[in-house]
C-alpha cells in the first residue's frame, strides 16, 4: 500500500488547532499559552531537523555518525532529566547520575534487541537503531526524572524522620527504604499504565505508524509488543540505578544525611 504524503500546508491546518487552544487558554487566563506555543514551535523545528539528519544517516549508514547522533541524544536527555527535578544534586552529580543510568539501561537493552531479537544487517542499521534508541531514551528519561524528583523531594520533606532513623542505628539504605520504594513506583507508573492500556484504551505510536506506513497489522503488533516490553525494562533498570546512586550521594562515608548536596532548581 502506498504511503500518503502530507503537504506542509496540511500540517499548518493541524497547527491552527494548537493555536486555537493557545488563544482559548489566553482568554481564559489559564497560563498555558506561552509554554504551549513554545513547545509546538520546538516540535516542528526539532522534528524537521531530525528528519534531515535521518535522511543523511540512512544514505550513509556509517557507524560513527550513528554513534555521534546517539551520544547527542543521550546528552540532551540527561539535560532534560536535570531540568525536570524540583530539587537536584549539586554540580555535575545531577547530570551524571541521570545520564549514566540512561546510558547503561537504554543502550544495553537497545543493543541486545538489535543483535539478538531483531537482527538487522548490519546490527546498527539506522532505520532500526535510531528509532529504537529514541524510544528507549525518551521513556527512560521520563522514568528516571520522575524517580529522582520524588527521591530528592521526599528526602527533603522527611529529613527529620531519616535523621531519627539514623540515630536509632539504621543504615542509610534502611532509612531510605520507604522513600526509595515510592520513588521507584513514581518512575515506573507511566510505563505500567501504558502497558495496561495498550490495545484497549489506546493504539501505541509505533504500531499506529507502521500500520499507516502499510505494514500488516500482525507484524506491527509484534514490533509494538517488543518495544513496550523493552521500554519497560529499560525504564525500570534506569530508575533502579538512578535511585540507588542518587540515594547514596545524599549520604557521606559516615552515613550522615547531606542535605547541603541538594539545591532548589
Amino acid at each position: 500500500m502506498e504511503v500518503i504524503d502530507l503537504a506542509w500546508w496540511k500540517l499548518g491546518l493541524a497547527a491552527l488547532l494548537v493555536l486555537a487552544l493557545g488563544v482559548s487558554g489566553y482568554i481564559a487566563r489559564l497560563g498555558i499559552t506561552r509554554s504551549l506555543l513554545i513547545a509546538a514551535i520546538r516540535t516542528v523545528i526539532q522534528l524537521a531537523l531530525i528528519g534531515l539528519v535521518l535522511e543523511a544517516l540512512f544514505a550513509s549508514s556509517a557507524f560513527y555518525w550513528i554513534a555521534l547522533l546517539a551520544l547527542v541524544m543521550l546528552l540532551i536527555a540527561g539535560r532534560e532529566v536535570v531540568a525536570r527535578q524540583g530539587r537536584r544534586l549539586q554540580g555535575w552529580w545531577a547530570f551524571g547520575i541521570g545520564t549514566g543510568a540512561m546510558f547503561v539501561s537504554s543502550f544495553t537493552i537497545t543493543v541486545l534487541a538489535l543483535t539478538v531479537v531483531i537482527g538487522p544487517d548490519p546490527w546498527y542499521a539506522p532505520q532500526y537503531a535510531i528509532p529504537l534508541l529514541g524510544m528507549m531514551l525518551g521513556n527512560t528519561m521520563t522514568g528516571v526524572s520522575l524517580a529522582l524528583d520524588r527521591l530528592n523531594e521526599s528526602v527533603w520533606q522527611q529529613r527529620g524522620v531519616i535523621e531519627n532513623r539514623l540515630m536509632l542505628g539504621q543504615t542509610w539504605q534502611q532509612a531510605l527504604e520507604d522513600i526509595r520504594r515510592d520513588a521507584m513506583r513514581s518512575g515506573m507508573m507511566p510505563s505500567i499504565n501504558a502497558m495496561a492500556a495498550a490495545g484497549i484504551v489506546s493504539l501505541p505510536g509505533m504500531m499506529t505508524g507502521q500500520i499507516l506506513a502499510g505494514s500488516p497489522p500482525a507484524v506491527a503488533v509484534k514490533y509494538q509488543i517488543l518495544v513496550m516490553l523493552i521500554i519497560t525494562a529499560a525504564t525500570g533498570f534506569g530508575a533502579v540505578m538512578a535511585v540507588s546512586w542518587g540515594g547514596r550521594r545524599l549520604f557521606d562515608d559516615r552515613e550522615r544525611l547531606r542535605l547541603d548536596r541538594l539545591v532548589k532548581s
